[in-house]
């Protein structure tokens, strides 16, 4: 397990609130590898933000404390929906389709937008989450993208290779990433990128002088989407593991 600050260690462990679990590290109440959390030993104070690892000892009220296994979901997400824990700018968050235990300490690995649609990663290892989103881990999210304005075929080589060679996005001093475009018809193309800026794929392709009027994610990495609108599954072992190999 990676490092993990100790308050959260507490959450993923029990039934704690973060805010509770301050306050039994604050109390003194926590013990780390003997040491009382609060109490000053050799110069250094266990507090909340102690990074802790799950073969430290850690035990409250002399029971010593285990972490929950991490959860992986993949979900459908539909249109006008936010992602977000809770309901925003009068949109309907992601997790109200979704009815598990602990959902608060729930994350998505990569957001869309509100109108856009397709797959979603959802979950509470945030280590794993960086494998995903982390431009330099290189993990491939596959966009298929309705375009305003028909692509000529007299441009279609030259389009291809500006997106190979990266676009420059306005605001942004270096250009995007290598991305590959593949055509499917003059108005619908499959973008695969490895980056998640804000906005990115619509940025692109104003870059390019076109617009997206349709935007939906069909593959992460090497997991498709196979879900219904609205529906979710949790990801298979493989699946999970395919992040971090």
């Amino acid at each position: 397990m990676f490092p993990m600050r100790l308050d959260r260690f507490i959450c993923k462990s029990t039934e704690l609130s973060k805010v509770a679990a301050i306050e039994r590290i604050d109390n003194g109440e926590v013990m780390v590898n003997g040491f009382i959390s609060g109490v000053l030993v050799a110069k250094n104070r266990i507090t909340a933000s102690t990074q802790v690892h799950e073969n430290n000892s850690i035990v409250m009220y002399g029971q010593r404390l285990k972490l929950r296994p991490f959860r992986y979901l993949l979900m459908h997400k539909p249109t006008a929906t936010i992602c977000s824990n809770i309901n925003e700018q009068g949109y309907a968050s992601l997790f109200s389709q979704i009815t598990i235990d602990r959902i608060a300490e729930l994350h998505i690995a990569g957001r869309l937008d509100v109108d856009t649609t397709g797959m979603v990663l959802i979950t509470d290892d945030g280590r794993w989450t960086y494998n995903i989103t982390l431009p330099t881990r290189r993990c491939e999210k596959v966009y298929r993208v309705g375009l305003s304005y028909p692509i000529g075929a007299e441009s279609i080589d030259e389009l291809v290779a500006k997106f190979h060679q990266g676009i420059q996005l306005q605001g942004e001093l270096q250009l995007s990433l290598p991305a590959k475009l593949e055509i499917v018809t003059d108005q619908e193309v499959l973008l695969t990128i490895v980056e998640g800026k804000f906005h990115q794929v619509k940025r692109m392709f104003t870059a390019v002088g076109n617009k997206v009027v349709s935007l939906h994610r069909e593959k992460i990495g090497g997991v498709e989407l196979d879900v219904k609108v609205g529906e979710w599954r949790y990801l298979t072992a493989s699946e999970v593991a395919s992040f971090t190999e």
